[in-house]
């Protein structure tokens, strides 16, 4: 009991970007840095007053330390790692491992077992551009997604197994893609970008490449970037579907004509024109006075037409409250997983 204690506490630890010495301070220093030592080393368990100042500094509650972690994660790649600290580093891993943790019981409790099928296993290695734009057309094919726009993409890769996350992480991380226990799909992406979600829809593709393609090893780490980022593209807007909307060939592009695209695919302006210039519709000169406009108008951030749709993956909790409808856990237990304090949870759950 007290090395299992002792890893939960430090993975609360870690997921709060805590120090030892910072959550002793976090606390007032009524618990001292030393005893929390003792309990990350399983050497001791605190007292039930001790517990719940500790659950409160980690938000988390009481029973998540005793609650054992059933997820390994494989390898992990996402952008940017060179340049986050290490502390930012361990908060993204922990946060993805204790969701997890809880959709994995969650999914037990209730009997679910799915193996996810990948529709590109068998796709050749990439090298170049021109398979980027096969793959996305396999990959349409195979899940049925014709050559439209695609709706809740969340909600889409859930719905063909693959967990997604949302990490409160700081704002140099953009997403990562990994399997669980070996066989299980992640991709988590940055709640921070929740607010642009034509952002948080093509990083969900750009790691859903990462985690389907398999590229030439000999391709540098930034070639493989760029390939991901066309791939997103490709999926967002495939080749046929934005030759129907922009033409065969144009000299220049109308900012209210992108905005309509955009409002339509969920796809950037600034990744519409990129993908445009890399199936020659427009030329490198066009593309390059737009990327310059944009940065003049103050656009790189902020583009002047906001794609409103749904961009959320609700499975975890439908799974949820139908647990607590079948009455195969209490609603205690279901707070839990949901990691909110009960009376919050009671609050807002509704069972007829």
């Amino acid at each position: 009991m007290n090395q299992l204690f002792g890893e939960r506490f430090k993975s609360a630890r870690l997921l709060n970007g805590f120090s030892l010495q910072g959550l002793a301070d976090a606390l007032g220093n009524k618990v001292t840095k030393q005893a929390l030592h003792k309990y990350e080393k399983g050497e001791v368990v605190p007292d039930s007053e001790k517990l719940s100042l500790i659950s409160d500094a980690l938000n988390v509650r009481p029973d998540y330390f005793f609650r054992p972690m059933v997820v390994e994660l494989g390898p992990i790649e996402y952008r940017k790692l060179k340049r986050m600290p290490a502390k930012e580093e361990h908060k993204i891993i922990e946060q993805t491992r204790e969701y997890l943790s809880r959709y994995l019981e969650l999914e037990e409790l209730l009997g679910i077992k799915y193996e996810f099928k990948d529709p590109l296993k068998d796709f050749p290695v990439i090298r170049e551009f021109k398979q980027i734009d096969e793959a996305a057309l396999k990959l349409r094919k195979a899940w049925n997604l014709g050559l439209g726009p695609i709706f809740n993409i969340p909600e889409l890769l859930e719905d063909k197994h693959i967990k997604v996350v949302e990490i409160d992480a700081d704002i140099s991380f953009d997403g990562l893609q990994t399997k669980v226990n070996n066989n299980i799909p992640v991709i988590a992406y940055n709640k921070h970008i929740a607010d642009k979600l034509d952002r948080v829809r093509f990083t969900l593709l750009h790691e859903l490449g990462h985690l389907l393609l398999k590229f030439d090893r000999q391709l540098p780490e930034n070639q493989r970037e760029k390939l991901c980022h066309q791939f997103a593209g490709a999926m967002l807007l495939p080749e046929q579907t934005i030759r129907e909307e922009l033409g065969g060939h144009r000299n220049r592009l109308s900012v209210t004509e992108l905005g309509h695209i955009k409002s339509q695919y969920g796809i950037s302006m600034q990744a519409l024109v990129y993908r445009a210039n890399l199936l020659n519709i427009v030329n490198d000169n066009y593309k390059n006075q737009f990327f310059n406009m944009m940065k003049q108008m103050g656009w790189r951030t902020e583009e002047p037409n906001v794609y409103v749709g749904v961009e959320k993956a609700t499975r975890f909790d439908q799974l949820l409250y139908r647990a607590i409808a079948e009455e195969l856990i209490s609603i205690s237990k279901g707070a839990a997983l949901k990691n909110m304090k009960l009376s919050d949870f009671r609050s807002q759950s509704l069972v007829m």
